[in-house]
This record gives C-alpha cells, structure tokens and sequence, in this order.
C-alpha cells in the first residue's frame, strides 16, 4: 500500500471534527482549542506521510497523543469544568436553551471523566462521527474491541448521567 503526503491546506477542512473531539477530552472549551492548535502546530511542524490515506483517523490519534503527552506533563490536577456564561450564551445564540447547553456540558464532563479507552472509543464514534471500522483504524485497536468499548463506555455514562 502506497503512502500519500498529508495536505497541509487540507487539515482544517478537519478542524470541527477535531474540535468536537477535543470537547470531549477536555475539561472546557479553551483547552479543547488549545489541544486542537497544539495537533495542528504538531502536524505541521513536519511533512506526514499516511500509509492508508486516512487523514481523519490520523489526526484522531494525533489529537489523542497531544492529549495524552500534555496531561502527563501537567504537575497538577486539572480543576473541575464548569460552562461559562460566554459559552451559554454562544450555545443560545445557536437557538439552543441554556437547559440544553447546561446538558450539553453535562454530557461532555461525564465523557472526559470515563477511563481512557472508553473515553476515546466513546469520542472516536459518538462525538466525532466514525464508524467502528474507521475508530478501530485511529485508535489501533480491533473492531470489536471498539464496539465492546463504546458499549460498556455508553453503560458508564448514563450510569452517571442518571445518578447526576
């Protein structure tokens, strides 16, 4: 299988996919820009090449390993989230209600709280969009692993959903 150059002026047409995905991993809506800028500064700083052409998947786990690589270089625990009024605001300016961006963040907060496999099984296919194959690809895992993942990640979290 040949491999194909990462287009530089084709990763933002990624950026909304990333964001949503950096929602979930982080604890507020500004890390999530700042993990999304640091991948894309990563990305950029040397060509890429994709063995399969996947560039969604490959900036997934580009995504994943910025996070990663960061949060193990943090001395200290990150402090609990909580929406701002900016944030609300921008939400209801969409046409949504603040109970519906209160329960937004809600979801999000439980979905940065679930362990690590879990949380990227969780993100790669419901937040982000993929299908098990293409999450199974990103994340380097089997399919069935993925589905196993997202299965028992979903039980947790309306398991703390309901218990909120």
């Amino acid at each position: 299988m040949s491999a194909t150059a990462l287009a530089p002026e084709r990763l933002f047409d990624h950026a909304d996919r990333m964001l949503r995905a950096a929602r979930a991993l982080c604890p507020s809506a500004t890390d999530a820009d700042d993990l999304v800028q640091e991948t894309f500064a990563r990305v950029l700083a040397q060509p890429r090449e994709l063995r399969r052409g996947d560039e969604a998947g490959y900036l997934l786990r580009a995504l994943r390993n910025t996070h990663i690589s960061e949060h193990r270089a943090r001395t200290r625990r990150p402090a609990r989230w909580s929406p701002t009024g900016e944030e609300i605001e921008t939400a209801r300016d969409r046409g949504a209600g603040p109970e519906v961006v209160a329960h937004a963040h809600e979801v999000l907060g439980a979905i940065a709280q679930l362990p690590e496999p879990f949380r990227d099984a969780v993100v790669a296919v419901d937040v982000n969009g993929l299908s098990y194959a293409e999450a199974a690809r990103a994340l380097d895992v089997r399919e069935g692993t993925i589905m196993s993942r997202v299965s028992r990640g979903r039980d947790r979290l309306a398991r703390a959903l309901g218990a909120a």
